[in-house]
Formats: structure tokens, C-alpha cells, sequence
């Protein structure tokens, strides 16, 4: 037809009776708690789900008459009390009371840095796990009542929609949002002007607008810079979260980091805490420390004040996952902040040096802050290694690089049906979140009640994956017929099939396609007709990463061939809407890393937390999941062996489990429609995951662990108009200029035995130096040998110092070894302050 298209869109009025849905509209609470979002969903199910689930969308769209018709509704009034009253009940009430004693939230306050957060898949400024992580820390700081504020980016086009057309491509779409359909708000000057901030870029001033998002009880602020008065290639900056070059990445971490601390600062926010997420807001360092400038203290000092207060975490063992900038970038966009500081450019290139060439923001961030983490145990180990060279002389097992294991937001992914369940049986379930013992009651649901729930919540996954199987493969022009053979086993909600779900992000490292090892074999496997199995593929693979989506195409393709079709899906769109009927709806889930890259994995939190059982290699939060029997293990192989040899011998694992122990345990049913021994298996994967991986255990570790200690040591450092960051500054100016020119000599060589009644003598005489016998600390470690060579600590002790002889400090004790037996004992050096955060941060040490 022809002529011009004019948009235009008829509001209704909000009844007075309904007033408070704008309200809930514009708190991310509605992300979390379903009684929120069901207010909007019975309104209109087919609008609620048009508007990609959004409420301030479907609020403007939604007819008039729905809105009086509920009025009128009688259940659908008292589900609307019901609802805003829980709302002002949690509103009201301040969260964990052991926090009141830690934090005065007058005074203190956590600022959260941020490239991406994943609240809801109505709110698209996330790509996958970072995001998803970062939104549920800030909905349980919310829970706990921590004083919390995150920063982030405002993305106008977030990440991307995912297509995959009929021959396995990923193609990529965009769709723009408007502030006004997101759940932000201007932030406003005292002057109630929308505040805007200024950030000198080279030749120009770029404008940055920040926006309020509140979520619960704590705020999010967000920053764009897609303002008129910006240019249109500065207006984009914040278009597309990891969208761009090299030079428009770091033009978005400079208005995170930079922007961040600015914004915070204009609206009169001092936070006591920062906390960089991931390397990306590493930049806000560098302005931190010209703040303190401007307020009369050096570099140095200043850099003490700031790095004590700071808490850094990184989040993956991938070295692609670490930004690195080329030094033009940095001299092109640091030169004044060199200058500023009073430092040359390469002085301020080396605070990012790393092992190879470029500026690497995670090497920033470690050297600007004091306490440092990775997201598991193993993923801990791994980064302390990694880094090492943060601090060269110290033996990575002991460098300042602890964990914090990621956890998930139980109110979040946690199923509606095992809520309601929940609610029905346990008293007050909700204040037990970190009681491991609490959650063995799971036992007592009759095994029959239990299964239904999850037979339940597959049912829901099959349809919706009946649904998106056909919208997918129509839209590709497959054959009726084709289709028809691709959900016959999801078309009927009642299948009993065994369902496993692999979906997260497609990287080599994660290894999709492990399961494909021995085609022939799966495909028996999966097509036994007494035993059927099938599995569901989702996930979206970076635009940059090619190898990404060619496993994707890999993927499409088993799921057409003659022995797979119906048993291999692929499923595109992957977003947190899908994920949550993926992570309650699956049998098992499926986790196959290359050792040791999975940082984390929280998808299987997700997963296990309803219910779901784990069949994963043992990397990642995994590593201290798997008890024995809550689950399968894939043990990782040695690596002495090559790449192809160790991706063979755990696909082989991986087959032999669902084929020798998953299927047979799934259809052991001895007569009662279910597996008794695959529900106890299930139970069992839920009272481990949901005390132990929950966001609210993550939150209090690092309170614990981190925030706790960043607080007290900021403000040690900052007492006194920074007295003792001023004297620590100087100390370790004076240790590294000596430190070089240190020599540490045993006097005698004590006897290779003793008896147990009798001690050793040792006695050490030291060079310092210039330095004084109260600036380091000489330890003695006692320990035994392992197989492989490593060194197991059973006791320690230090050594005092006698006096000086001739120019040298001495050092002796005299002690009785605890242990019996064959063992040995090191003798080590290293520069100690009292006013440390960490004993070994100053990457200095000597062994005899």
C-alpha cells in the first residue's frame, strides 16, 4: 500500500484503584519478584509477551478497557494488594542485621563498577554471564540491605538478537530502546536539571548524561553519551555493549571508569568501598587519584588511599578475556591524565605492563587496589598463577589473589512451582538461604509430590521449545514434514524423554561440540527406544568470534542429519527469558570446559538449585560442588598429555556416564512411573546447591572476605589527612630502591638430624641494605615433600633479630620441629609494614 507510515500510540489512563503499577514498572524488584511481573502478565498475556516482558512498555500499550475490566476483577484486586503490600514490606525492612553492625549506611557505602548488568531480559545492557552475575550481586545487596550503588553504561542498542538462519549462521540484529521503555529516570541536579558530566577527550569534550535505575534498595546509575550536543561518532559510544574497535572499547571504559567516579562525586557520593567488576572500570583509579591530588597529596600517597579501599575481581582464566590497549591508544588518551599526575605517559603505560606488549586493564586493576579475587576456588588458583607477575618474587599459592565462588539469586531462577511448594511446607524459608542443614527437610516431600513438580516444569520447557522450533524453521522455509520429524519428541508436553540442556556462551574453550566426539555412538545412545534421550542446544556466539560460530553451524548441522533429527536441537534468541525454562525444565545439564577456563559456570547453579543434576567436568564452582552424590563428574585430564588426547579421554567419559549411568538410573522405574533413585539424586542436587551457591553466601563472603576489610584499611590509610597512606608510600619508595641490593646468608649449616627432645639452632645474618631489621620479617617453613614436588607447609615460625655485627643484621631461633620424620624446612625474607593490606603486596621476597 502506499504512502508514509506514522506511528502512533493511544495510552490509557492508570485507574486510581491501579496507580502503583507505574511504580512497580520502574523498580528492577519487578525482576525478581514474580508477583510484580504477574500483575502486568494477566492483563494481557499476548501484549505482556509483544513487549519482550516489559513493564513500562506494556503500560503504554495496554487498552483501556483491560485496565477497567481489572478493576472490576475481584482476584485480580486482591492479587494487586497482595502484591503491593509485599512490595512495602520489603521496601521497609533493612535485610541481615549482622550488616548494621558492620556498615552505618550514613557512612559507609559500595560502589560496584560495571560494563554490564543482567537484571531481566526486558532491561538488554548484558550479554550473558558478567551481566547476569553483576545483577544478581546487586539484587542480593539489595536482599541483605548492604549500602550499595552500581555504575554502569546505559546501551541504547545493548547487545544483540540472535538469528540462526536455515545454514547454521548466527546473524545479528539490533533493536534500539528508548529511556522512556526502560526502567530509568533522569538523574537530577539539585537544580532539577538532568546532570550531565564532562570528560576530556582528545581535541573535544564529551558529554555524558547519567540515568537512575532503582532496583529494591539500592540504585543503579547509568551513563550515555547519546546526546545532541556529542558528535555522532561520540553518540555512539554508548550504542552497543562490545560493539566497536579497539578505540571505542576504551572510550567506553573511560566514561565507565571516569564517568563513574564523577557522577558519584556530582551527586555529593563518597563511597568507602569500590569495587571493579572485571578489568573494564579500571580507568576510575586513575581519576581517583587525581581527585586525591587536587586535595594536596602526591601520586604515591595517593595511590596507597586509593588502592586500599579497593576490591578488585576478575572473572576469567581466558587471556582473551583480559582488555589490552596499545600504547598509542593510551598516549593518545592519557597524555594530559600523565601530565595531571605529575608522571610521564610510560610511567603511567607501566601500572598496565603485563607479559606481553599493550596495557593490560587487568594489570591496572591489580596494582590499583589491595584486595583481589577470582570467582572459585579453582578459578582462584588459576588467576593467582596467571598474574604472578603482579609479584614477581612471591610463589603464586600465597600472592594476594583469593576467591570469592560465584552464586546465583535464588528468588531469581529459583522455579515458581518449587516457590509455591516452598511456601506451602517450610516456615520462613527465605531467612535460611545459608543454612546448609536447614535445607536436608527437602527429604521430606513424598518423592511423588516432588517429581510432579519437575515433570511440571519440563512440561512448560517442551512447549515453549515446541513453540520456538516452529516459529525458527518456519521462518527458514523447512518443509512441514522436516519440522514435524524435529518436534516429535517436545510436540507432546507428556513425553517421557530424558532431556539434556547445554546453553551458554559458544566459545572453543567451552567445548559444545564434545559431545559430537563419536557421532555413531551418541546417536545410538540418544536413539535407544527404551531408553530415548534428547538434547537442547542454546547460546549466542560473539559477532568477532568466527571458531564461536562455527560451532554453532556444527551444531545446526548434527541437528538435520538423518540419526539426529528430533534428538539434537538448536535453539537462537538465547536470553534470560529462555534461560530460566531451560535451567528449571531439563533432566541434566550439561557442562563440558576445557580445564582449567571455566572461571565459574553459574548456569548450573541455576540448574542444580531446582533440581536439576549436573553432569559437568570438574572445573569451575563445580570443583566444590560435586559431593559424589548430587551429580556426575567428568575428571579433568593431566596436562602432560596433548589437547587432542585429553578433549578424547573426557568426551569418552562423557558418553560412558549417559550411557552407562544417567540413562539406566532415568528409566529404572520400578513400576511407580518415576526413578526413585533419580529423584533422591535430584533432591540431593538441590540441598547442595541452594545453601551453597546462592547470591546471598556469595554477597556475605565478600563482605567478609573483602568489603570488611577494604573498609577498615581505607580508613587506617585515610585517618589523620592520610598519615599513614603518606608513611606507607614512602616505606615502599625506600623498600624498592633497597630491595635490589638485599643479601641474606645462612651462618651455619645446622645437622641433617636430630632427636625429638632436642631443637634447632638457625642463625642468618643479613645485608639490608639501608633498610632496618623492623622493615622485614625472616620466616622458617617446616614442611614435607609430595610426589610431585611441591611443598606442603606444617609449621612456621619467625625468626628475631640479635643485633648487628660488622655491618649485618642477625637473625636466630631456636625451635622444636612439631612434625616427626623426614622433612625440610625454607628460609625466607621479605619486607613486612604493619600498614599492609596484604603481608606480600609489595611482590618482594628471598630465599636462602
Amino acid at each position: 500500500m502506499p504512502g508514509s507510515i506514522f506511528p502512533l500510540e493511544v495510552q490509557p489512563r492508570i485507574p486510581k484503584q491501579l496507580d502503583r503499577l507505574p511504580e512497580l514498572a520502574d523498580d528492577l524488584m519487578y525482576s525478581w519478584e514474580r508477583s510484580m511481573r504477574s500483575l502486568f502478565v494477566r492483563l494481557d498475556r499476548e501484549l505482556w509477551e509483544a513487549c519482550g516482558h516489559n513493564p513500562k512498555a506494556f503500560l503504554r500499550r495496554v487498552s483501556q478497557h483491560r485496565l477497567d475490566e481489572a478493576v472490576q476483577d475481584r482476584s485480580y484486586m486482591e492479587d494487586y494488594r497482595r502484591a503491593i503490600a509485599a512490595y512495602d514490606s520489603y521496601r521497609e525492612h533493612r535485610g541481615r542485621p549482622e550488616l548494621a553492625e558492620l556498615f552505618d549506611p550514613q557512612e559507609d557505602l559500595i560502589a560496584y563498577f560495571c560494563l554490564e548488568f543482567g537484571f531481566h531480559e526486558s532491561f538488554p545492557i548484558y550479554s550473558g554471564g558478567l551481566g547476569i552475575l553483576a545483577g544478581d550481586h546487586c539484587k542480593a545487596a539489595s536482599d541483605v540491605g548492604l549500602p550499595f550503588v552500581a555504575i554502569g553504561l546505559l546501551y541504547d542498542m545493548g547487545y544483540f538478537t540472535q538469528i540462526i538462519d536455515g545454514h547454521g549462521h548466527q546473524q545479528v540484529t539490533h533493536t534500539r530502546s528508548h529511556p522512556h521503555d526502560l526502567p530509568v529516570r533522569p538523574t537530577l541536579t539539585e537544580s532539577g536539571q538532568h546532570l550531565t558530566l564532562e570528560l576530556e577527550f582528545p581535541g573535544r569534550v564529551l558529554k555524558v548524561r547519567v540515568w537512575t535505575a532503582q532496583a529494591g534498595h539500592i540504585r543503579l546509575y547509568l551513563l550515555d553519551t547519546n546526546i545532541p550536543d556529542n558528535s555522532e561518532a561520540d553518540r555512539a559510544i554508548t550504542h552497543q555493549l562490545y560493539g566497536g574497535d579497539r578505540e571505542m572499547r576504551l572510550q567506553q571504559e573511560l566514561v565507565l571508569g571516569v564517568g563513574g567516579v564523577r557522577a558519584l562525586r556530582a551527586l555529593g557520593l563518597r563511597p568507602t568501598v569500590w569495587h571493579i567488576n572485571e578489568g573494564h572500570a579500571a580507568f576510575q583509579l586513575l581519576e581517583r587519584c587525581r581527585f586525591r591530588m587536587q586535595e594536596g597529596m602526591d601520586f604515591e600517597t595517593a595511590r596507597e588511599l586509593v588502592a586500599g579501599g579497593t576490591v578488585f575481581t576478575t572473572h576469567t582464566p581466558v587471556p582473551a578475556g583480559h582488555d589490552i590497549f596499545d600504547k598509542h591508544l593510551i598516549e593518545k588518551y592519557f597524555a594530559p591524565v600523565a601530565e595531571s599526575l605529575g608522571h610521564t605517559i610510560d610511567s603511567i603505560y607501566a601500572l598496565g605492563a603485563n607479559h606481553g606488549p599493550g596495557f593490560n586493564m587487568t594489570s591496572l586493576a591489580l596494582r590499583g587496589s589491595r584486595f583481589h579475587n577470582g570467582v572459585s576456588r579453582i578459578h582462584g588458583e588459576v588467576a593467582a598463577e596467571m598474574e604472578a607477575g603482579v609479584w614477581p618474587q612471591i610463589p603464586h599459592e600465597e600472592n594476594p589473589i583469593t576467591h570469592v565462588t560465584n552464586g546465583v539469586h535464588l528468588q531469581t531462577f529459583l522455579a515458581r512451582d518449587w516457590v509455591s511448594l516452598f511456601d506451602l511446607r517450610f516456615d520462613d524459608w527465605r531467612n535460611e538461604l545459608l543454612n546448609e542443614e536447614y535445607w536436608e527437610r527437602l527429604d521430606e516431600i513424598p518423592d511423588f509430590h516432588y517429581w510432579s513438580i519437575h515433570k511440571a516444569l519440563k512440561q512448560q520447557l517442551l512447549r515453549r521449545v515446541h513453540e520456538l522450533v516452529l516459529n525458527q524453521q518456519q521462518r527458514n522455509g523447512l518443509s512441514d514434514a522436516m519440522i514435524e520429524r524435529m518436534v516429535r519428541f517436545v510436540a507432546d508436553p507428556d513425553s517421557d524423554v530424558l532431556v539434556m540442556g547445554f546453553a551458554r556462551r559458544f566459545a572453543t574453550y567451552k567445548r559444545a561440540a564434545m559431545l559430537f566426539a563419536e557421532p555413531e555412538r551418541l546417536a545410538r545412545v540418544l536413539n535407544d527406544p527404551e531408553r530415548p534421550a534428547i538434547v537442547i542446544f542454546a547460546g549466542k556466539a560473539h559477532p568477532h568470534d568466527q571458531p564461536g560460530q562455527d560451532l554453532i553451524k556444527q551444531i545446526h548441522d548434527y541437528s538435520l542429519h538423518p540419526d539426529f533429527i528430533g534428538k539434537i536441537i538448536l535453539l537462537e534468541g538465547y536470553d534470560m527469558s529462555l534461560a530460566r525454562h531451560m535451567v528449571t525444565g531439563v533432566d541434566v545439564w550439561l557442562n563440558t570446559p576445557e580445564y582449567p577456563l571455566e572461571a565459574s559456570g553459574t548456569s548450573g547453579q541455576k540448574a542444580g538449585l531446582n533440581g536439576v543434576v549436573n553432569l559437568s567436568v570438574l572445573d569451575g564452582w563445580w570443583g566444590e560442588g560435586y559431593n559424589g552424590h548430587n551429580g556426575w563428574a567428568i575428571t579433568p585430564r593431566d596436562s602432560q598429555f596433548n589437547e587432542e588426547h585429553r578433549h578424547w579421554e573426557e568426551a569418552n567419559d562423557l558418553l560412558n556416564i549417559i550411557e552407562h549411568e544417567m540413562l539406566p538410573l532415568y528409566y529404572r522405574r520400578d513400576g511407580g512411573g518415576y526413578s526413585s533413585e533419580w529423584v533422591e539424586l535430584s533432591k540431593a542436587s538441590m540441598k547442595s546447591t541452594i545453601p551453597r551457591f546462592n547470591a546471598q553466601r556469595m554477597l556475605m563472603d565478600y563482605v567478609h572476605k573483602l568489603y570488611w576489610p577494604a573498609r577498615q584499611q581505607r580508613r587506617r590509610l585515610e585517618a589523620n589527612g592520610g598519615q599513614l597512606a603518606r608513611e606507607l608510600a614512602h616505606w615502599k619508595h625506600r623498600v624498592r630502591d633497597a630491595w635490589p641490593g638485599v643479601v641474606v646468608q645462612l651462618m651455619l649449616q645446622p645437622p641433617a638430624h636430630l632427636y625429638h627432645d632436642e631443637k634447632i639452632l638457625l642463625q642468618v645474618r643479613a645485608d639490608l641494605n639501608g633498610l632496618s631489621a623492623q622493615d622485614v620479617r625472616l620466616e622458617c617453613l617446616f614442611g614435607r615433600q609430595q610426589p610431585d614436588g611441591k611443598f606442603e607447609l606444617k609449621q612456621q615460625a619467625e625468626l628475631s633479630t640479635t643485633g648487628e655485627s660488622d655491618g649485618y643484621t642477625q637473625f636466630e631461633i631456636e625451635l622444636a620441629p612439631e612434625i616427626a620424620g623426614l622433612q625440610y624446612y625454607k628460609l625466607r625474607m621479605y619486607p613486612y609494614s604493619d600498614a599492609l593490606s596484604h603481608p606480600f603486596e609489595t611482590g618482594c621476597m628471598i630465599w636462602i
